[in-house]
């Protein structure tokens, strides 16, 4: 089914899109309209245009690519699915996500996969092909974020990178890691296992986005984890009365 989103209401549209008893939509005319596919379970939605905010809130299964950009909080607190996105997206892509697939073609803004979490099968994913903003993974507690830098910017992401991460894990693609990472998070090359995880997160990415235009060696990315020999725990406790 299609439907027209030009000159509609968020509302409106998403009352639309919830009536809507087929398995595939198609939305074009998309222009910030908010909240799509929040939700969603079953149902796969192709946006065409400009995703408004919260575009797959708590989503529980279903799928939604955007052709286009989206706005701000993309995935929030979403449990399972995947979203992919031909473009950029705004801040908060990923917030409190504890499941599911997040692939985003271009830049990311702030505070991208802050307070992730995941629970036994569920492993949550964030990818983005460009770069992301300050406060990246900001009190992470579990998932996997990368950021390929595909532009090869010398900074794959901005400030306060897993500022109060305590699980999880963040690949970056740059030269060195970032210089104001706090004590309590440990940076290294990825190697190993590292390897096994970066490569079918970035096939997956070509599936999507088409092929990379020069290859990419995972041994390029630095691996950020929480130091469980200096635990944040530790600045959250009193000793006195």
């Amino acid at each position: 089914m299609q439907i027209d989103a030009a000159g509609k209401s968020f509302l409106q549209l998403n009352e639309e899109i919830c009536a809507c008893l087929k398995e595939q939509i198609t939305i074009t005319g998309c222009n910030g309209q908010r909240y799509i596919g929040d939700g969603l379970d079953k149902k796969k939605i192709s946006v065409y245009g400009t995703a408004g905010n919260a575009l797959g809130a708590y989503l529980c299964g279903g799928e939604i690519e955007v052709f286009g950009n989206a706005q701000d909080a993309v995935g929030d607190t979403m449990d399972s699915g995947r979203i992919v996105v031909h473009g950029r997206a705004g801040d908060a892509v990923g917030y409190a996500m504890r499941g599911g697939s997040i692939f985003i073609q271009g830049d990311i803004g702030y505070r991208a996969g802050i307070h992730m979490k995941q629970y036994q099968q569920k492993q949550p994913v964030l990818v983005a092909g460009g770069c992301a903003g300050s406060f990246l993974g900001e009190y992470q507690a579990g998932g996997t974020i990368v950021i390929l830098n595909l532009k090869e910017e010398t900074a794959a992401v901005g400030n306060f990178c897993a500022a109060g991460i305590h699980g999880g894990r963040i690949f970056l693609r740059q030269k060195e890691p970032p210089a104001d990472l706090p004590q309590q998070v440990v940076a290294r090359r990825a190697e190993g296992e590292d390897r096994q995880v970066l490569l079918p997160l970035m096939e997956e990415f070509e599936r999507y986005f088409g092929r990379l235009k020069a290859p990419v060696d995972p041994g390029d990315f630095w691996v950020l984890t929480p130091n469980t020999k200096n635990p944040y725990r530790k600045l959250y406790t009193s000793n006195g009365g």
